[in-house]
């Protein structure tokens, strides 16, 4: 039984990570607010990401990075403040816990980190450029590092597309707006968290122990297919 390290797991799909996990390891969970689950298995750190000092954990196999953000506007609605903020959570905070974890994890079977990019760091979509700057510096950060860091453990990174969670919701908001949202994907579908954390499991496991310094689309078509 291994032990991964979860930041962000209480809601959306960090949440449906730590549930997938629990059913063979053990998950230390980090965040603002407890998941609504108990297991014998769990461990949770009220904390955040930005303001609080991470909690010390002695031996763990892996980590999964989950914060994120979808803040969508036109350019010229932007804050320098929102950019600031949007590369504060997708970047600074994946690198405050890789350096926080790194030589924890170092030691562990196997060990791997997970992180989060998005489609729209591949497909130039309107409206996002705060997340899709703040993600192609996630996806340098999996490239650089895990050249860096190649001998001693891997680094991946999941890209989804629209996936069902509570980020999502504004742009799931009605029926209207979720079959246009099917429409504009080639396999006619979006995204569950299950899903996504089906190939997060995946990427901490041993059947991917030679795969690093890479992004997975998991796009349902969109960046992918020209149809």
């Amino acid at each position: 039984m291994k032990t991964f390290i979860v930041i962000g797991g209480s809601r959306g799909i960090g949440n449906a990570i730590v549930q997938i996990l629990l059913k063979n390891h053990k998950v230390v969970n980090i965040s603002r607010t407890k998941p609504e689950l108990s297991h014998e298995n769990l461990k949770h750190f009220e904390c955040d990401i930005l303001k609080n000092e991470l909690p010390e954990i002695d031996a763990a196999d892996g980590l999964v990075y989950c914060p994120g953000s979808i803040n969508l506007k036109p350019i010229g609605r932007f804050s320098l403040e929102e950019f600031r903020d949007d590369y504060e959570i997708n970047v600074i905070g994946a690198v405050k816990a890789i350096q926080k974890y790194m030589n924890v994890i170092k030691n562990g079977a196997n060990p791997s980190i997970v992180l989060f990019s998005t489609v729209a760091a591949k497909l130039g979509m309107p409206f996002h450029a705060s997340v899709a700057a703040a993600k192609s510096g996630v996806e340098g950060l999996v490239k650089s590092l895990g050249a860096e860091l190649a001998t001693t453990l891997r680094i991946n990174a999941i890209a989804p597309t629209v996936t069902n969670t509570d980020l999502a919701s504004k742009l799931l908001r009605n029926d209207k707006m979720i079959e246009n949202i099917k429409e504009r994907h080639p396999m006619k579908k979006f995204l569950q968290p299950e899903d996504v954390a089906g190939m997060a499991e995946f990427l901490l496991s041993e059947k991917s122990s030679s795969i690093s310094g890479q992004v997975f689309e998991m796009d349902c078509g969109i960046v992918t297919f020209k149809m």
